[in-house]
């Protein structure tokens, strides 16, 4: 089988086929890759030559376990890096951010065969209420009824925490229209004790957010955006004040940051596109909190506003976690 993709990938780009058809992806490529399988290539070679199966692999294994990799989209970057080097420090495995064997069967990479899993669409996927576009002027979209997902490849990308990239590459032609179609996705379930964390620590040096349980055991670990040069993060211990799911959003110019040309007060729609997604978790400092994006690919690569920005799946998991009082410490 694996020969066999080879072949069609050589194929492929010798006979100048689409790109679509030189970087297929099967689930059972990504199900069966082995240790032995791996590739040792350049960073930008391997990101322009599409979803690497053993990357995809080692992501979808290090998400179940809540060490979180950020998107899963096959590609050797920093959030997988870091996560890497979480669990090999979890695990004892030794410093660094490669996967070795030790690593990799600690992971159950040799055994565990399900991460691509097939998932049939639904009436509901089918009949969403997509956005036609999200304007990023925040006057435009306050006079919006919700900021919705714009496809379903964005839809269905956070649902099962990939990059619209991997789904596509998983299901070529795929249009995700019609019920009843079976696709290929990401199974990266979890399955933590939900109010189970004790304190969640916002790293500013290594951009990660780290929930501890009972007795400091490391419970998850999330790549983070943590404020920026300009707008920074606090520093020392605050607490959770609340969870509110699903929120609207107030943009105050006087007490946030200044967006665009808008110098009045605006309270935009709910939904995944807003400004913190699909979660807020205040904390006890007036205006900061820990929170979603609409731009998932984004953690830890670009700056915040000063609050603690997440993927929309990790913020939705850490929100499970915690309750009214768990401290949030702010760590350089």
């Amino acid at each position: 089988m694996k020969t066999t993709y080879l072949r069609m990938t050589i194929l492929g780009l010798v006979f100048g086929l689409g790109a679509s058809a030189a970087l297929a992806l099967t689930a059972d490529q990504v199900n069966a890759v082995g240790f032995v399988d791996r590739q040792v290539v350049d960073r930008d070679t391997q990101s322009k030559a599409g979803p690497d199966p053993f990357i995809v692999k080692a992501q979808v294994l290090l998400s179940r376990r809540s060490i979180s990799p950020g998107v899963i989209d096959g590609v050797d970057g920093e959030n997988f890096r870091k996560a890497v080097a979480q669990f090999r420090r979890q695990e004892r495995l030794g410093e660094g951010d490669e996967i070795d064997e030790a690593t990799w069967l600690g992971l159950g990479g040799e055994t565990v065969n399900d991460v691509i899993v097939e998932y049939r669409l639904s009436d509901k996927d089918v009949s969403y209420d997509f956005a036609d576009t999200i304007p990023r002027d925040y006057a435009k979209q306050a006079k919006m009824k919700r900021l919705s997902y714009t496809s379903p490849q964005e839809m269905l990308g956070e649902r099962f925490h990939m990059s619209e990239k991997l789904l596509n590459t998983l299901n070529p032609g795929e249009r995700f229209s019609e019920a009843g179609t079976g696709i290929f996705v990401v199974s990266s379930r979890r399955s933590l004790e939900k109010g189970s964390a004790r304190r969640i620590d916002a790293v500013k040096s290594t951009g990660m957010v780290v929930v501890f349980g009972a007795e400091d055991k490391i419970l998850a670990s999330y790549p983070a955006t943590i404020g920026s040069e300009d707008n920074p993060s606090p520093t020392g211990e605050y607490t959770v004040e609340r969870v509110a799911r699903n929120p609207n959003y107030t943009y105050d110019p006087e007490k946030n940051f200044q967006q665009g040309k808008n110098t009045e007060t605006l309270v935009l729609p709910p939904g995944p596109n807003g400004p913190v997604g699909t979660v807020w978790i205040a904390l006890s400092k007036p205006t900061f909190g820990i929170h979603g994006t609409p731009e998932p690919s984004k953690v830890s690569k670009t700056t915040s506003h000063g609050c603690v920005r997440l993927t929309n799946w990790d913020a939705e998991e850490l929100a499970d976690l915690v309750k009214p009082g768990v401290p949030v410490r702010f760590v350089d």
